[in-house]
């Protein structure tokens, strides 16, 4: 139901009454504005088409309600194609719901507790492989008896233990982690109260984790799969949508011995500060912090700990509109059975109406054949940690005079930053960085 004007977000998210000093939502629901439950149900036609071009303003000028805002998300992450038909998105998402349930059934043969409601927060095996008997486990999970290796019922040896592959090993030994995590994430919110939605995050992670050898599970995670678990009911639609903003980001997460994958973008942010301030950027490198590493939080998490919670989701949804590529779906769907709609408009040109404005720019820039900076689009992410260190640049130069100062001066924006704001700050640099990088 619509709610009247000018209606915070955080009515939606309730927080828990002991939690006093969680920041305030700054995004208000505005009726006209912010795209209604009305509105998006009447941007399909009766097949179901969806006019994507016009969502997109939208949700530009006012975010999204949140009562609609799950099922909006899906397409802004390339869930389902704006070209499909009501009929055709019904039978993508009853296939991937059986493909989810197969994953999990399969999670759930290695290891018993996916779900069963309940989730380990202390290690299950050795790095060899070997079951930890340790009786805090055994309490937590009521797994005694039960082989940690596979999952089996056992009659429990004094050193014996069943042999498992290392990719299973791999998997295993992330299973805890994901459940301390689970348990810290947004535990200010009362939807974390209940046992049934953290069991339902951890389960979702736990699955991506397997799903995902190559990435497996990183502390950050969570923080990015809590809000679909929050706004999609159906775990396997949560996990779905959380997979496609994986695949975003899942870049930043992937480590080596010698680096973090966040680096690259953080070696981005350097390379902008330094076109659109580089007053900035020679007074961070002569603190020592030429490397941008006091931003990797920000773009790890998508600026989660600098927003509060419902400022955060309309922040993700500002920038997703901004950047949204209508050949995304093409791009992720790869399924024998997409859309025939979708792989008929394959190899076409995308329409430049149904693409975000920040999308817009990246290509009217490749078609000035400008290639330093086309042949990699940047996120609009790195231009939205620009924005907010141009915005505190005066603050930098005059009081940072150690790399804790300018953790502390970063610090303090936590809740006091306006989404809206700052995306148009992020919009305004990113013209001046193409501009600065095509004749500089």
């Amino acid at each position: 139901m619509w709610r009247d004007e000018g209606t915070s977000a955080d009515s939606f998210y309730q927080v828990r009454s002991e939690c006093t000093d969680v920041p305030k939502s700054k995004f208000r629901i505005k009726a006209g504005r912010t795209l209604s439950v009305r509105k998006w149900n009447t941007s399909f036609t009766p097949d179901g088409y969806l006019d994507i071009g016009k969502t997109l303003g939208r949700i530009q000028r006012g975010g999204i309600h949140p009562s609609v805002r799950g099922d909006v998300w899906e397409y802004l992450l390339g869930c389902y194609d704006p070209k499909s038909t009501f009929d055709e998105r019904d039978q993508i998402r009853e296939r991937r719901r059986v493909k989810y349930a197969m994953l999990k059934e399969e999670c759930r043969k290695m290891f018993p507790l996916i779900g069963s409601g309940k989730f380990v927060t202390a290690p299950i095996i050795t790095e060899n492989g070997e079951p930890i008997r340790d009786p805090i486990v055994l309490q937590q999970t009521n797994l005694e008896g039960i082989d940690a290796t596979n999952g089996s019922r056992m009659e429990i040896q004094p050193n014996g233990h069943a042999p498992v592959d290392k990719k299973e090993i791999q998997w295993k030994l992330t299973l805890h982690q994901i459940g301390l995590d689970v348990v810290r994430t947004d535990r200010t919110l009362v939807f974390y109260e209940k046992q049934e939605n953290l069991s339902k995050l951890w389960d979702i992670l736990a699955v991506y984790s397997w799903f995902d050898l190559d990435v497996g599970y990183c502390q950050g995670m969570s923080d990015l799969c809590s809000p679909m678990v929050m706004l999609l009911e159906d775990e396997a639609d949560a996990f779905w949508c959380f997979e496609r903003l994986m695949r975003r980001l899942r870049g930043n997460f992937r480590c080596t011995e010698n680096s973090v994958g966040v680096e690259v973008q953080l070696s981005n942010l350097a390379s902008i500060t330094q076109v659109v301030d580089p007053k900035l950027h020679q007074h961070l490198e002569t603190l020592g912090g030429g490397n941008y590493l006091f931003a990797f939080r920000m773009l790890m998490v998508l600026f989660r700990r600098e927003f509060s919670f419902g400022d955060s989701l309309y922040l993700w949804e500002m920038m997703w509109a901004l950047e949204y590529d209508p050949d995304l779906f093409s791009m992720y769907e790869d399924h024998e059975s997409a859309s025939k709609k979708s792989e008929g408009s394959r190899g076409k040109p995308k329409s430049i109406r149904q693409c975000g404005k920040f999308e817009r720019e990246n290509m009217r820039n490749n078609r000035g054949k400008n290639a330093a900076a086309a042949a990699t689009p940047l996120p609009i992410s790195v231009f939205l940690v620009a924005s907010v260190l141009k915005d505190k640049s005066s603050k930098l130069l005059t009081e940072a005079r150690g790399l804790d100062d300018v953790v502390k001066i970063l610090n303090d924006i936590t809740g006091n930053i306006d989404a809206k704001k700052a995306c148009t700050g992020a919009m305004k640099l990113h013209k001046k960085y193409l501009k600065n990088a095509k004749y500089g």
